[in-house]
């Protein structure tokens, strides 16, 4: 009986090993790749996995094999030598490059289609262009949105020449890049405080997103809508927000294709310069137009004491940004939100310039810049990372909040880091892993002045389990986990530094 006793306890560890273990395949470096070099990760295509590279107007498609074994490297010499932004949407057989580039005094939106290869299959399709006059700064004119389902795109300009009236074009296509619509139409810009933000397409092909009123100085949200343009119709529907004496912090949304619902949350205040109280909760029916919920969820002393760190208990959340928004099947939803400052001793910070500031395109006119509004999106480029100024950059704990389908706080756990770095923050944060069953996030801790990548497990539960250190972490590699992929439902592919240059590692769970 004994000897069977210890036969099942050793099978079980070796099944629990098998559970837990990790596979760690690496990329080796490229002599092209150095540390600047941007990139973007566009997945697994055809049994390849393909990644982008851009570097002083040098482009490339790096394709790997399933061991990140160099399989070819495809120069795209025939771009022109500055793309002013590229945009990619990964299938399972191909991939879309959607790239802009000025010629003079026009902007140029074009779409070319990439095999498991790397090679353009067919010649780029021009998507539209864009007189912009004698503009040299801001000349980013088109936005790209994907549907959830990827069966829809949608390339967007929006003029905002005039102050109070902006001016939408949109280029609907499907899957194979065909044009469904195109529009053109106007959305009134009542108040100069107003601005926009939050763009979405639903598996439909409605573009959705926030038209917000902030204050004068910025600081907070004071009144906002839900704007949505139908496929085919030529004008937008709004849906007020119902605000009732708080002022919202930065507004997240989420898109629930299956259910046809939209989600809008924030972070809310009671007072100017106030303390954050808890969690504006907003939830609508997109197909029908109609508000669903609306209500603010205070957060207790009890959560606030566990997220404090060095704070007060009623200041505990005034670090806290939300960064990661998950739709649960019970048609409630899963909310991360990252303790995030940073300290230099040339200037001053805190979360209320940092949020509305400075950096977005507000307003019109065409006074020096390019009156085309496009929301920022971009790719790993360390430009936008590095500074000069003695900052410190701190990423700390991670707030997980689960709520149910009508708003209130199930439970509640936090994943506890302490993450610095001066001068960059490349390897600070962390990336969310959805495998199904949990969720996994990796990050970097710090251990003898070197970076490991750790994992931390959290179940439907709301109990994290703290797994243990990844297998085949080979030394001299450093992770930046936020700027990874996941490309498979139990596999990622992370960017690592190994002596100045960029590789990639796949991490099989």
């Amino acid at each position: 009986m004994r000897s069977l006793f210890r036969l099942q306890l050793v099978a079980l560890l070796l099944f629990a090993g098998t559970v837990s273990a990790q596979k760690v395949t690496y990329s080796e470096p490229e002599r092209d790749d150095y540390k600047t070099t941007e990139f973007e990760i566009l997945g697994k295509i055809g049994g390849n996995i393909l990644v982008y590279k851009a570097d002083r107007g040098d482009y490339n498609i790096s394709v790997y094999d399933n061991a990140m074994q160099l399989k070819d490297r495809v120069k795209y010499d025939f771009l022109p030598k500055k793309l002013i932004t590229v945009d990619f949407v990964g299938y399972a057989n191909k991939a879309l490059m959607i790239y802009q580039f000025q010629r003079r005094d026009v902007v140029y939106s074009f779409c070319a289609r990439i095999n498991p290869d790397g090679q353009f299959d067919k010649a780029p399709i021009m998507v539209d262009s864009t007189h912009i006059g004698n503009y040299t700064k801001d000349n980013k004119v088109y936005s790209v949105e994907v549907s959830e389902d990827k069966s829809r795109i949608m390339v967007y300009k929006i003029n905002q020449d005039k102050e109070d009236n902006h001016v939408f074009y949109t280029f609907l296509y499907d899957s194979a890049f065909a044009l469904v619509n195109n529009s053109r139409l106007s959305l009134p810009m009542e108040s100069k405080k107003s601005f926009l933000s939050n763009f979405n397409l639903t598996n439909e092909g409605d573009l959705v997103f926030t038209k917000l009123e902030r204050t004068t100085n910025r600081d907070y949200i004071l009144n906002g809508n839900l704007v949505l343009k139908r496929p085919t119709i030529d004008s937008f529907e709004v849906v007020p927000f119902e605000l009732k004496n708080v002022m919202l912090d930065e507004v997240k949304m989420k898109l629930d294709n299956p259910d046809k619902q939209v989600l809008i949350t924030a972070f809310y205040y009671k007072q100017k310069r106030g303390n954050v109280e808890g969690l504006y909760i907003n939830r609508m029916d997109y197909a029908n137009r109609k508000l669903m919920m609306e209500k603010i969820s205070p957060f207790s002393n009890e959560l606030k004491g566990s997220a404090r760190g060095e704070s007060s208990t009623a200041a505990a959340f005034n670090d806290y940004f939300i960064r990661k928004i998950v739709n649960t099947s019970d048609n409630g939803f899963l909310l991360t939100a990252e303790s995030y400052y940073t300290s230099s001793r040339y200037q001053p910070w805190n979360r209320w310039n940092y949020l509305y500031g400075g950096g977005y395109p507000y307003g019109g006119g065409w006074g020096g810049y390019s009156p085309y509004y496009s929301p920022y999106s971009g790719y790993y480029n360390p430009m936008y990372w590095n500074d000069q100024q003695g900052t410190r950059y701190h990423y700390d704990n991670v707030a997980v909040l689960s709520y149910n389908a009508d708003g209130e706080l199930s439970w509640s756990n936090f994943v506890n880091k302490e993450q610095f770095d001066d001068g960059a923050d490349l390897y600070l944060s962390y990336m969310l892993v959805n495998v199904g069953s949990e969720l996994r996030f990796l990050f970097n801790t710090l251990d003898r002045r070197n970076y490991v990548l750790t994992e931390n497990a959290i179940g439907p539960d709301g109990k994290i389990n703290r797994m243990p250190t990844l297998r085949n972490l080979d030394k001299g590699f450093i992770w930046m986990p936020r700027y990874g992929k996941q490309i498979g439902a139990r596999t990622v592919v992370i960017p690592t530094i190994y002596r100045n240059y960029i590789c990639f590692a796949k991490i099989e769970f």
